[in-house]
């Protein structure tokens, strides 16, 4: 081995992209927390949460109205009003009924005529009514372990008197190989703000090095630095610190990627290129994180129809960017993506590994870039 060789990052072969995904399923999920509901957005639940009681408790109004026994009112009409008795009580929306009463009448059906309390137009039973547990009965699920907390579920769970709920939330370590690089700084954000979206906590850290040594973090993602350029050192460093599972993906773009692990914990190496970090990202990052929260897969692919033929080499997995063209989907590029085609896609699709591509007409399934 020349001192070239023996200084300098080289890729062996090309894992297949199957063999990294498989690898990366055999990850130890974090461990879960309990956390307030408004402090878990965005996060995934370690437990399904269910209602400890009915809700309501008791009947409710639905608007404001007359509370009235629906019975009583039957043959009332606006040639024949109707004399309650007794008479009825008026309540505000979400005030429990009466006893006696299984209706809410509208404010203008009763009418006060010579100090009487009268009635219009019949109420049905149970009209402008939300009955006991009309909004979740005891011992429902409201939400499952493995979902991703969105707004909405936060305020049912809160509204439904949850206190605590327990969520998986990994702590991930990104480093830009190279600090104040304009294109690596920017694929770095960008990997915070995905991190993040996907329930976890993400930190920006100046050195893969001080990434490894430090115990606060449950996985590890890297920017650049993972070529065989003169100056490329990541899958080094990797090395010395743990354990390279592979240095090479059959996954384009991203083929210098790197996958290992230093303590126990992964550690994902991307190329240093706004499009294969995109790439990396979106196939193995997600997955990554998904694996080690036990989320439910929640991306969502639609069908589309190619409107041009996509075109890929045998033997490695390609994202294709694609963009809507009326009912159709059309390929913006392959191998490398530009970042105008980027900026152009509406969502990718995944060209496997034993496809030579698909021709114009065919069924895809698009999935966001988000």
């Amino acid at each position: 081995m020349n001192a070239d060789t023996a200084s300098h990052q080289r890729i062996g072969r090309l894992t297949p992209l199957a063999d990294v995904l498989a690898a990366i399923t055999r990850i130890e999920p974090v461990a879960p927390r309990a956390v307030a509901p408004a402090k878990a957005q965005g996060c995934v639940l370690a437990t399904d949460v269910s209602a400890s009681v009915s809700l309501p408790p008791l009947p409710v109004a639905l608007r404001d109205g007359w509370a009235v026994a629906s019975d009583a009112t039957r043959d009332a009409g606006p040639y024949a009003p109707l004399t309650l008795q007794p008479p009825p009580q008026r309540v505000d929306a979400f005030a429990a009924l009466p006893a006696g009463t299984d209706a809410v009448a509208p404010l203008d059906a009763v009418s006060l005529l010579g100090g009487m309390m009268q009635i219009m137009s019949p109420a049905a039973p149970g009209e402008a009514v939300l009955p006991s547990g009309g909004d979740v009965e005891a011992n429902t699920v409201l939400c499952r372990a493995g979902a991703r907390l969105r707004a909405s579920d936060i305020a049912v769970l809160t509204a439904a008197g949850v206190e605590v709920v327990a969520i998986r939330q990994p702590h991930i370590r990104i480093v830009n190989a190279k600090p104040g690089d304009r294109i690596l700084d920017a694929a770095a954000a960008m990997v915070a703000q995905a991190c993040i979206a996907a329930g976890a906590t993400a930190e920006r850290v100046s050195s893969l090095d001080d990434a490894f040594r430090s115990d606060h973090a449950d996985a590890i993602i890297g920017i650049g630095g993972t070529g065989e350029g003169r100056d490329d050192r990541s899958v080094m460093a990797l090395a010395r610190a743990g354990n390279v599972t592979c240095h090479g993906i059959g996954l384009a773009p991203g083929e210098t990627a790197a996958f290992g692990m230093v303590r126990d914990r992964p550690v994902l190496l991307m190329p240093g290129r706004v499009d294969a970090v995109l790439a990396c990202w979106l196939v193995l990052g997600r997955v990554l994180l998904d694996r080690l929260s036990v989320a439910r897969d929640s991306t969502i692919a639609v069908k589309a129809t190619l409107a041009r033929k996509v075109t890929s080499t045998v033997g490695i997995a390609e994202v294709i960017p694609l963009r809507r063209v009326g009912a159709e989907v059309e390929p913006l590029a392959s191998g490398y993506l530009s970042l105008h085609s980027l900026v152009c896609a509406d969502g990718w699709m995944l060209v496997p590994a034993e496809s030579e591509g698909n021709p114009a007409g065919t069924a895809v399934e698009m999935r966001p870039l988000s």
